[in-house]
């Protein structure tokens, strides 16, 4: 008896497979470098490469409090993948400004470097997940390292401080309503950034945060002393089927209605907390509808994340709805709508969110 092996039957395309295999190697390149940009970033040695402006790996090294060797071999990966800039005749680097708003400058709304501290730390998760695929149970965000946490804080935080007040104009009237003295509230908050945001842009309204994991509601509190609004902003361990409150003008949630359990459940929960001529805004990744118009580089990294942390979060939940963070406009709009609300449409975009408004 013989037996015809898999490449004989179906013969192998070596422009595929040499693809194949070059999307692998930059892959296995990223993972390594995704570990080095946190390490550059904790050790302040983008920071310093942006202050002291070309410099060699020695000076880099003496400026930052570093060994040479290490610094080194580090500077050559970063030039390596385009993060940092060579010269080779001078054997100096140094960082471009395109560069350095990337990966120096906290504020930028493209920082990236909470990403990588964002991204590296969900994979700790490793063994628990593995149990999960054969399981189907979930892993609830409470259960990830701390460093998911503060990551998603410094990734997430400076685009919301850049496009947050666009987005609420976006909003038919909401704008008016708060400046005039309205009330907000922010579910899933976090460490509080956009919920502090919020309470600079309007003092005059009142402003709340809940979010249901207790160690982060104590970290938005410190935020909130030291941003100077403690006096007018508010920060609750609830979970957002049961915050408390009615007649809000404007109830947010930014990038987490994907994660709960039971979306349809919170969605009636914001129905019945919101005044009559409220706006929900829901910040969610942007996505298209179909799958295969989400195999794109930033498809990836939203899908991978939803794996690792997103729709574990949701099965861990009562429900486990599992919504995922690439569900798109019309799979949100069905979730909504089918809670209650009757109107809802896309408010505003950027090229990795979308701004969706509900109204009862």
């Amino acid at each position: 008896m013989t037996t015809e092996t898999s490449t004989e039957t179906n013969p192998i395309d070596e422009r595929k497979l040499n693809d194949l295999v070059g999307t692998s190697l930059v892959d296995l390149g990223a993972t390594v470098h995704a570990a080095l940009a946190v390490i550059g970033d904790e050790l302040g040695l983008y920071a310093a490469l942006d202050e002291a402006g070309p410099v060699t790996s020695a000076e880099l090294a003496a400026e930052t409090g570093t060994a040479e060797r290490y610094v080194r071999e580090w500077l050559r990966s970063q030039a390596a993948g385009g993060y940092v800039t060579y010269d080779p005749e001078a054997d100096r680097y140094r960082l471009t400004p395109e560069q350095a708003y990337v990966l120096a400058d906290e504020e930028s709304p493209v920082f990236m470097p909470g990403a990588f501290q964002l991204v590296a730390s969900a994979a700790k998760v490793g063994p628990e997940l593995r149990e999960a695929f054969r399981t189907g149970e979930g892993i609830g965000w409470h259960e990830h390292d701390e460093d998911v946490f503060h990551g998603t804080e410094r990734f997430f935080g400076p685009s919301y401080g850049a496009y947050l007040i666009d987005w609420i104009e976006s909003l038919d009237g909401t704008d008016a309503a708060l400046r005039a003295g309205g009330r907000i509230v922010d579910v899933g908050c976090g460490h509080g950034a956009p919920t502090i945001r919020m309470a600079e842009a309007y003092p005059e309204s009142t402003v709340v945060g809940v979010d249901y994991h207790e160690a982060s509601i104590a970290v938005a509190r410190e935020r909130a002393e030291s941003a100077g609004v403690a006096d007018r902003v508010e920060f609750e361990v609830a979970t957002a089927r049961g915050y408390d409150g009615t007649d809000y003008d404007l109830v947010t949630m930014f990038n987490c209605f994907h994660d709960m359990g039971d979306p349809v459940g919170v969605a009636a929960h914001v129905r019945e907390t919101l005044a009559d001529d409220g706006a929900w805004m829901i910040v969610e990744p942007y996505a298209e509808d179909r799958v295969e118009d989400n195999l794109t580089p930033f498809g990836r990294l939203a899908y991978s994340i939803s794996t690792v942390a997103c729709t574990p979060n949701s099965l861990s939940q009562d429900v486990g709805y599992g919504l995922g963070a690439q569900a798109g406009e019309e799979r949100t709009r069905e979730v909504v709508t089918e809670a209650g609300f009757t109107r809802f449409r896309r408010a505003a975009e950027t090229k990795t969110s979308l701004v969706f408004e509900a109204r009862p």
